[in-house]
This record gives C-alpha cells, sequence and structure tokens, in this order.
C-alpha cells in the first residue's frame, strides 16, 4: 500500500499538507470575500484561487512562485478571452476548440506542465456559462486575477514557513519507497516465488523509487541553508549509497535456490531483509515527524540462525552434500546484508546531528541531478507538424470537446452542460493508457461521489455540518490527485454538488445531471482516444537505443572510477541516473503499451527481458565498486585494470551490437555481423607473474565471476534487442 494510503502516515505526508493548505485557502479567501461583497463576486475569486492551486505543489519557492505566476497569467487570459466570447455561441464554440488545443499543446513540456494544461481547460470549462458584455468581462478577468494573485501570496507565505517541512515529506516518501524495493529483494529468498515475475516487479517499483528519489533531490540538494538542511543532505546521500549497496547485493539466486530449496537459511536471509526494509521505514516515519530516528529492530536471532547454518553448511561442503560455490554466494549475500544494516544504523545516525561536513558533492555543479524545466517557444513549434504526438493529441482533444459541445446543446437541459466538456477535458490524456485509466476513476469516482452527497443531502440540512463536509472533500480533492484519482473524484463531485447545494438548495436534480453529463462526456473521451493515436510500441526504437547509449557511457565511467582515474563518483552519478532514468521511461512505456488494445502489444517478454538484463548490469558494476572496496589490501592494480578494461571493451561492442540487429533492415559492419550471442573480443592475457600476483588476491576469482555474469548478460541484452527489432519490424 501507498504510504499515503495507510493513515498512520497520511496526516504527516505532503499530500494531506499540500491538501489542507488548499481548503485552507480556496475556502477561507472565498469567506473573507463573502463578507465583503455578494455571493457571484466571492465564487470568481474563489475560481481564480482555485485554478492557481492546481499548481500549488512542492516544489523550491523560487520555482513554485514561477509555476503558479504563470498559472495565473495564463488562466486570467483564457477567462477573458472566453467570456469576451460567451455571448456569441458560434465565436464561443471555435475558441474553445482553439485554446483546447493550444492548451494540449503545452503537453509537450513534460509533467511539470501536466497541471498547467489542465488549469487552462478547467477555467475555459467554468467560463464558456459568463454571457457578458465587455465591460463585465474585464472586471470578471479582474476578479479572477485577483483571487489567484490573492492565493498565491497565502500559498508562498505559507510555503515559506513550511519550507524545511516539506522537505522532510519528500525525503521521507522516498526512504518509503525504498523499503518497498527492499521488501521486494526479500522475496527473492522465498522458495514459492517465482524469479522472472520478482525481477519485474523490483524493476517497476525502481521506476517509482527513482521518480520519488529525484522529488528529493530537487528540494534537498537545492541551497541548503541551515542545520536542519544539513541533517536532511547527509540522510539524502546516506539513503543513495544504501541504494548503490542494496544494488550489490544481487546474487545468483538461481544457484542458492538449486543448491540450498531444502535448507533454512533462505527464509532466515528473507526475515533479515524484510526486518531492514521496516528498520528503513522507521527512519522514514521520523523525519515525517521531524525527530530524530533511533535503531529499535534487532537482527539478532536471524544472524545466530545464519552464522549456525553457514557452520552446518561449511560441514556438508566438506562432505561434497552441498556447492562450494553455493556457500560462496551465500557467503558474500550474508556479509553485504550485514553492511547494509550498519549503513541503515548510520542513517539513524544521520537523523540525529550533523555528523561532518556535508558530502563532497555538495561543492560541486548539482545542475546535472535536478530536475530542469524550460518552456522555450522553439520546443513547441517544432511539435506543429503531422508525426508529432503532442500535435495527434491537441487536434484529439479539439475535436473530442467540439463534439462535447455539440453534445451539450442537444441537452434538454442546459444550466450544466460544461459538465460534458470539463470530463472530456479530465479523461482525455495523452497516452491511451492514461486515458483508460482516468475513465474508470472518474466514472466510478463520480458515482460514488453522487451517492454520498445524496446521502448527506438526505440526513444532514444544517449549512455548517455541510460546510464541513464541503470543507473535507475541499481537502481530500487536492490530496489524493497524486496518489489515488478515484478518491479524488470522488471528493470532487461532493465538492460541486455540495456548493451548488449550498447556493440554491432546492437543486437536488443536479445530482442526476452530472451522473449523465458524466457518463456522456466519458463515452466521448473513449471514443476520441482512437482518434488519431499514439500507440506506445512506435516510440520502442529510439527508447532502446537511449537505454543502450546510457548503458554505454555509465560503462564507461563505472570503469574509470573502479581504476582511480577520476577523483570522486561525481560523473558515476551523473551516468548512473542517466541510465535509471532511460530504463524508466522504457518501463514507463511497457506498461503503458500493456494498458492499449492487445493488437497493439509487441514484443512483451523480450522488453521485459531486455529491461531485467540492463537493470543487472547496474547491479553488477555496483558489485564489483563494493568488491574492490572491500578487498583494497594487497590488490593487483595491474591485473585488476586489465581484466576491468577487458570487460568494458567487451561489454561496450556488444551493446554497439545491440543497437545494430534493433534494426533488421540496417547492414551491420563485417567485422560485427556474428550473431548476438559471439563474445565480442577476449580479454586481454596478462603476464604470467601479474597473473599469479592475481591469482594470490582473495577477491580474484569472484571479480573474474562477476564480469563473468556481466558478460551473459550484456549477450541477453542483445539477443532481446534483435528479437525486439524482429517483431517490430514485422
Amino acid at each position: 500500500m501507498h504510504y499515503a494510503l495507510d493513515l498512520r502516515t497520511f496526516i504527516f505526508s505532503h499530500y494531506f499538507y499540500t491538501g489542507l493548505r488548499i481548503a485552507t485557502g480556496v475556502v477561507g479567501l472565498t469567506l473573507l470575500v463573502l463578507q465583503f461583497s455578494d455571493l457571484p463576486t466571492a465564487m470568481t475569486v474563489c475560481i481564480g484561487a482555485l485554478s492557481t492551486s492546481l499548481m500549488d505543489l512542492p516544489s523550491t519557492l523560487r520555482h513554485k512562485f514561477n509555476e503558479m505566476l504563470s498559472s495565473v497569467l495564463l488562466c486570467t487570459v483564457v477567462t477573458l478571452v472566453i467570456s469576451l466570447c460567451a455571448p456569441f455561441h458560434w465565436l464561443l464554440s471555435l475558441m474553445l476548440v482553439v485554446v483546447t488545443f493550444l492548451a494540449s499543446m503545452m503537453v509537450v513540456y513534460g509533467k511539470k506542465a501536466m497541471p498547467l494544461q489542465f488549469s487552462a481547460l478547467f477555467v475555459m470549462t467554468l467560463s464558456m456559462e459568463n454571457a457578458m458584455n465587455v465591460e463585465q468581462a474585464f472586471f470578471h478577468a479582474g476578479l479572477f486575477l485577483g483571487g489567484g494573485l490573492a492565493y498565491l501570496a497565502y500559498s508562498m507565505t505559507v510555503s515559506w514557513f513550511l519550507r524545511s517541512r516539506i522537505k522532510q515529506q519528500v525525503l521521507a516518501e522516498a526512504l518509503f519507497e525504498l523499503a518497498r524495493y527492499i521488501n521486494i529483494k526479500a522475496d527473492f529468498y522465498d522458495m514459492h516465488v517465482d524469479l522472472n515475475s520478482q525481477f519485474n516487479t523490483l524493476v517497476r517499483q525502481q521506476i517509482v523509487l527513482a521518480e520519488k528519489q529525484q522529488a528529493s533531490r530537487d528540494l534537498i540538494l537545492r541551497d541548503p541553508k541551515n542545520q536542519e538542511d544539513a541533517i536532511l543532505v547527509q540522510v539524502h546521500f546516506g539513503m543513495f549509497d544504501l541504494y548503490e549497496h542494496i544494488l550489490s547485493t544481487h546474487t545468483d539466486y538461481v544457484i542458492l535456490r538449486r543448491h540450498l530449496a531444502d535448507a533454512e537459511v533462505l527464509t532466515y536471509l528473507r526475515d533479515m531483509v524484510s526486518k531492514a526494509a521496516k528498520d528503513i521505514e522507521t527512519i522514514a516515519y521520523a523525519i515525517t515527524r521531524k525527530r530524530a530516528s533511533f535503531a529499535s529492530i534487532s537482527y539478532k536471532a536471524e544472524m545466530r540462525s545464519i552464522e549456525s547454518e553457514l557452520q552446518q553448511l561449511q560441514q556438508d561442503s566438506l562432505a561434497g552434500k552441498v556447492s562450494e560455490e553455493a556457500l560462496d554466494i551465500l557467503r558474500a549475500t550474508y556479509t553485504k546484508i550485514c553492511d547494509a544494516i550498519d549503513m541503515i544504523g548510520q542513517l539513524h545516525h544521520a537523523t540525529q546531528s550533523v555528523q561532518g561536513p556535508l558530502p563532497v558533492l555538495m561543492g560541486k555543479d548539482m545542475t546535472p541531478f535536478l530536475t530542469q524545466q524550460k518552456y522555450q517557444l522553439g520546443v513547441l513549434v517544432s511539435n506543429l507538424r503531422w508525426q508529432s504526438p503532442t500535435f495527434r493529441f491537441a487536434v484529439r482533444a479539439a475535436l473530442a470537446i467540439s463534439c462535447g459541445l455539440l453534445a451539450a446543446d442537444a441537452l434538454p437541459y442546459a444550466g450544466h452542460g460544461y459538465w460534458i466538456v470539463l470530463t472530456i477535458a479530465i479523461i482525455l490524456k495523452p497516452s491511451f493508457s492514461q486515458t483508460k485509466q482516468r475513465r474508470s476513476d472518474r466514472l466510478v469516482g463520480t458515482l460514488i461521489g453522487c451517492v454520498a452527497t445524496a446521502l448527506i443531502l438526505r440526513f444532514v440540512h444544517e449549512p455548517v455540518a455541510l460546510l464541513g463536509f464541503l470543507f473535507m472533500a475541499t481537502v481530500a480533492a487536492p490530496a489524493f490527485i497524486y496518489v489515488k484519482y478515484r478518491y479524488t473524484a470522488i471528493a470532487a463531485s461532493m465538492q460541486i454538488l455540495l456548493q451548488i447545494n449550498l447556493v440554491i438548495p432546492s437543486s437536488g436534480h443536479v445530482i442526476g445531471e452530472r451522473l449523465i453529463d458524466t457518463l456522456i462526456g466519458a463515452a466521448i473521451a473513449t471514443a476520441f482516444s482512437f482518434v488519431l493515436p499514439s500507440w506506445e510500441y512506435r516510440t520502442l526504437p529510439q527508447l532502446i537505443r537511449n537505454v543502450l547509449k546510457s548503458n554505454q557511457r555509465f560503462l564507461e565511467a563505472g570503469n574509470n572510477l573502479l581504476q582511480g582515474k577520476v577523483r570522486d563518483d561525481f560523473i558515476y552519478r551523473v551516468c548512473r541516473k542517466r541510465f535509471l532514468d532511460s530504463i524508466s521511461e522504457l518501463v514507463s512505456t511497457l506498461v503503458r503499451m500493456l494498458d492499449e488494445p492487445a493488437s497493439k502489444h509487441r514484443a512483451v517478454e523480450n522488453l521485459n527481458q531486455f529491461i531485467v538484463h540492463n537493470y543487472l548490469v547496474i547491479a553488477h558494476v555496483a558489485a564489483l565498486r563494493m568488491l574492490l572496496r572491500r578487498n583494497a589490501e594487497g590488490l593487483p592494480q595491474a591485473a585488476v585494470n586489465g581484466e576491468l578494461d577487458a570487460a568494458t571493451a567487451r561489454v561496450s561492442k556488444t551493446l554497439g551490437l545491440a543497437e545494430q540487429v534493433l534494426d533488421p533492415n540496417a547492414p551491420l559492419p563485417p567485422s560485427e555481423a556474428a550473431p548476438a550471442t559471439a563474445p565480442a573480443t577476449a580479454p586481454a592475457t596478462a603476464p604470467a607473474a601479474a597473473g599469479n600476483r592475481a591469482e594470490q588476491w582473495p577477491a580474484w576469482q569472484p571479480l573474474q565471476q562477476r564480469v563473468e555474469l556481466l558478460y551473459e548478460d550484456s549477450e541477453k541484452i542483445a539477443v532481446n534487442s534483435a528479437a525486439i527489432g524482429r517483431i517490430l519490424a514485422a
């Protein structure tokens, strides 16, 4: 379960804080204006505040101000234009289509622009009923602007006072997701769990984790100023060090399961890792409560049991009953888990006080790690072409809104026809998958919201009590919008229906109208989701190339770091982040593709394998880094460097071949026309003396075994890349 859906943590999360902040600002501002003016004026100010609140997201103060101000200005212009056109039905219809197209084109700027796009459509639909003259339209837009600016000032003030609190909440969310990630790792030691499906689950959780870690970077690594910020920075870096260490704990689970299926040691390992996940959750709980964290979980029972099992297995190994290879893997795995537990202990300490100077990375330009949002006109103009998925979505949305307007005109009632247009704007999204999910949530949420409102209005008649329900709905609507939209749909339906009832007490028929309008809007949005579609499989070749290229850059950065050619791991971390980002984008596309009609699915199993084996490359490099760090004494530098250079060259060449075979029609260079599984080059042979010294180094054999695993996974990447290319070409 998402931690924001657990009552224990929800009230301390930034989701609840955001909902409470928005509800207090919007409702409070409306009531304040109502003391000095009439209801229509107060509602106009309320809409201005409400549309601005859609951009009130966790962010740095400077970015939050820029984003919310852009929403205020854009939505004011939309309000003015639509209000001026409202008296002329044909002009209004034309302008609604134009605004829809332009607003939908804004999604070209990425996820950050999605709330801004919806704000414009939201204000457009609420303004289409404003039949005003020119003077009234400007006055209405002025009130809207005043409401937006008032909410902006309020939100910035509250956010300034809570700026450290928001950082704590976002960091805690990343820690909760890391705990879930480790819980999934624990199940690899469960004999009843299928390894392939578990790997897919792990990679998908890694995508969620990467998103939350990025949110943590964006807030915490920008201008740490005081001791509270310093504590958060050291916890943040401790979290990433622990994450890389967890990556390095990847082992050959197949061998462990084959040779130790009847031993209880795997159960003890699973329990130990599960406890580690709970230990991280206690750190996250403490951070959400603005407290220092102290270790409270004991691993002694599992450690004693595992050490006892290791002694027994050692005897069985001498008797030939257990594979020596499996025993070595088991020992190494246990050692790494113990090291991870020590690192969790260091995380506890990091929450208590500043442990020393901030990490060396803080002295560098952190821009490569931070989300950069640039709204350049050239990006939008370059997408004004038929091949652009954004352009096709904008045309699709404009056509759907046109159809919605025709449907609204045909209804026997006109008072709330704009709900059809609003439903289309809410449901219709750039991808078929998002539209499908949003449609389901909207329909179910609206139905539950209407039934709940009808029950409330049936048994509750006191205006004060109804205002209480309205406030709770106003809190819940923004709180769940990025967690579980179905809850937002329930709250939004209750919010609007309760508002109408408070203004017009005899408006019970509105509930039925809302249901009908929602059904009509959902039907139109569903129908138009098949118009000018951008099926996900069409983007797969470029996404796969991005993964392969970032994989090669990561391997090169890892090789330089492992050999000590660079002073610190800054470049390595940047390349690792970009590699994980490219995998995340591919996984997200695959998940969306699986929501599309079955006829649009392509190479699903090969894509799953391609993703898993690329992910394992990160795990192997992390394991090599940990291996060299733990065995630095007596390290045969020349032999190890030669092995690493040979491995990097061979794997990079295999990945280059994977790029080539992705397009089955492209001719391969003569030197690369071999099958994908063929070894690229043989490792260079070290001089005899160096070889003897290397063999005496205790980590030499584990290093070679890890390199062999790296070779195997890179060759599987090439095989699956070729298979994907053939399927897409067909």
